[in-house]
């Protein structure tokens, strides 16, 4: 578990634009199984890709006409219960740190493995997205 004081900043790149942080699981119960609409979950991380792809990708794609009605992050090795009830969401993908889902009316509807994050621009994550948000939001 990484200490809260060192995750604050990389929680707050996301934070600071909208994302609601769910730290329990009672939350992101809440979050998914309330919904209507869309939401994009992120399952964030403070590995390289992140820092340099997944966060700035993220918020990238904000900028597009169409975007999610809710944004969510959880926060891999800080907020443990709140990340493994995102991760049973996003089931059959396997656990994947960073990740992000989009979720319309509580389903699945598309995600990034860490494996689609890591060696891609943020630019690159950005426009995966906003094809996303055009087909579901």
């Amino acid at each position: 578990m990484y200490p809260l004081e060192l995750v604050m900043p990389m929680a707050k790149e996301l934070t600071d634009h909208g994302f609601d942080g769910l730290t329990s699981a009672e939350e992101v119960d809440d979050a998914i199984q309330n919904m209507e609409g869309t939401m994009l979950l992120v399952v964030n991380s403070v590995c390289g890709c992140a820092a340099a792809m997944a966060r700035p990708g993220t918020r990238l794609a904000l900028t597009n006409d169409k975007t999610p009605d809710r944004l969510a992050t959880v926060f891999a090795g800080v907020h443990i219960e709140a990340t493994n009830k995102a991760r049973e969401y996003m089931l059959p993908y396997p656990p994947s740190s960073p990740s992000i889902a989009l979720f319309k009316d509580g389903k699945l509807v598309h995600v990034l493995e860490r494996h689609h994050i890591e060696g891609r621009s943020a630019e690159m994550i950005a426009d995966n997205l906003r094809m996303a948000f055009d087909t579901f939001c």
